[in-house]
Formats: C-alpha cells, sequence, structure tokens
C-alpha cells in the first residue's frame, strides 16, 4: 500500500503569473454575458463609434438641407434690396494729381476756397516756436524749412509770440473743429497743414505755385532779430508800461503786445 502511494504522481498545477505569455494566450475569452460593460450591443469595440455617429448624425441636419435653407433666406433678403448700380453709373475715377487738390480744397468743409485778406502779395505761415508738443513743434520746423529751401521770403507769424495772431487765424479758419500746427496761405488762399505741403514739395507743384514770389540772398539772417522775428518793444523796451506825464501815472503801451514784443520792422516789414 506504501509502494502504491509512493509512485501515484500528484499533478503539479502550474505557477500563474502575469508574465507568462502563453497562459495569457490560451486563456478563453469571457462569454458576451460575463461582461457588464460591454452588455449593451452599440458600444462594442469596432462598430460602436460609427454606430454612435450615426445616431447623433440622425438629428442633425444635412449639409445640403442647411445649405438650401440659408440661400433661400439670402435670396429673399436680397430681392427686397435695392439693384446694386452698374459700373457704368459709378463716376469716372480723378487723376492723383487732381484728388490731392481736390481734397485740399475740400479739407475745411467748404467749396469756397478760404482767404487771409491783405495777404495776396507774400506766403503766410503761421507756426509755433515752443517745443511743448513735439509732433507740432517738428512739423512747423518742416514747412519753415521747405520754404527757407526755396529762399522765398515768407510771413511768418509766431502764435507763441503774440496772442493776436493766434485769434486771426481762429477767425479765418472758423469751421474748423481744430485748428492745428503750421497754416500755411499762399497769395492770400488757404493751403492746409504740414501734410499738405509736403504732398505738394514732393509731387513739384509748390515749386509752381511760389514761382514769382520775391527771394531772399542766400544764408540771410537778420541783424536786428536774428530770424526771431520780434525784437523788444522800442517805446516801453518790453516792460509794457509807459509813464504818462499829464496824468502822472503808469498806463499799457499801446505798441507792443501782450510780451512786450513787436514785429522786426527790418525783416517782416
Amino acid at each position: 500500500m506504501a509502494n502504491v502511494e509512493n509512485n501515484y504522481e500528484y499533478p503539479v498545477k502550474p505557477k500563474s503569473s502575469i508574465f507568462n505569455r502563453s497562459l495569457t494566450m490560451q486563456t478563453k475569452p469571457m462569454e458576451p454575458s460575463a461582461k457588464p460593460y460591454l452588455s449593451n450591443p452599440s458600444l462594442e469595440r469596432g462598430g460602436s463609434i460609427k454606430k454612435l455617429y450615426n445616431s447623433i448624425e440622425s438629428f442633425m441636419p444635412t449639409s445640403n438641407s442647411f445649405k438650401g435653407k440659408v440661400m433661400k433666406l439670402r435670396n429673399l433678403f436680397e430681392s427686397s434690396r435695392s439693384p446694386s448700380p452698374s459700373p457704368s453709373d459709378s463716376p469716372p475715377q480723378l487723376p492723383s494729381r487732381l484728388k490731392s487738390m481736390k481734397s485740399i480744397g475740400s479739407s475745411h468743409g467748404s467749396s469756397l476756397p478760404i482767404r487771409l485778406p491783405g495777404t495776396e502779395d507774400r506766403i503766410v505761415v503761421y507756426f509755433t516756436s515752443l517745443r511743448g508738443v513735439r509732433r507740432t513743434y517738428e512739423d512747423c520746423y518742416a514747412v519753415r524749412m521747405i520754404f527757407r529751401g526755396f529762399r522765398v521770403w515768407v510771413d511768418e507769424r509766431d502764435v507763441s509770440m503774440d496772442l493776436a495772431y493766434k485769434k486771426e487765424l481762429q477767425n479765418v479758419l472758423r469751421n474748423e473743429k481744430i485748428v492745428t500746427l503750421p497754416q500755411v496761405f499762399i497769395g492770400g488762399k488757404y493751403m492746409g497743414g504740414a501734410d499738405v505741403i509736403r504732398q505738394l514739395y514732393e509731387t513739384g507743384e509748390l515749386t509752381k505755385i511760389i514761382a514769382g514770389y520775391p527771394k531772399m540772398a542766400p544764408g540771410f539772417v537778420c541783424d536786428s532779430c536774428g530770424d526771431v522775428r520780434f525784437m523788444p518793444c522800442t517805446n516801453c523796451n518790453g516792460s509794457k508800461k509807459v509813464f504818462d506825464e499829464d496824468e502822472e501815472e503808469l498806463k499799457r503801451c499801446l505798441e507792443c503786445n501782450e510780451n512786450g514784443l513787436i514785429r522786426c520792422p527790418h525783416c517782416c516789414s
């Protein structure tokens, strides 16, 4: 009996391991009924995505039907509008030269040209010598240098040195909402600001406009004012006060401006 028991071989169970490739490959797949997370056949791998896409697409309008509705609405609104003008009805295009001159005349909101009385024989430039606003000062300096390059005599009116020039310019351009500097008048006619003068200078039109105006000697500098165009009043020496001997009291000088200055009689007469 002992020999029988010793000769009997008990079956050895194989050691299970997750790294045993042969064991994992030989395991039988689970029955569909044992897959609770795949109980719904519409979610099975392979046809689940396609079926889900088809089910969602059935609730959405097709591209053709949606496009057709948009086209119907578009035709409905376009039919109620007035017909668009044909290209033959559009005005002809103006040349660049005429277009630039037309923009100059319409920049001040009036078909009639603006004129500065008493300046038909000269070029007048309203500017400022103060450097409070960099862009304004650079524009004023550029316009002055353009005219000095032609060596023409220019009546330069500095609004920062005399308040009367500022009021005069505002009165002439009273239709303008904002009056910027510089502003140029040639032959009494208003031309515009720095952008217009630059455009006329680059196109060569400015040379034709200022032809015939008196010119200065090359490198001319006024010995009296040093090209400042102003000098202290010779009546009150810039104090703005004079003594009235009859009434024996000080009175306001009537020959100078609010700064005690007068226009240079040598270069601005």
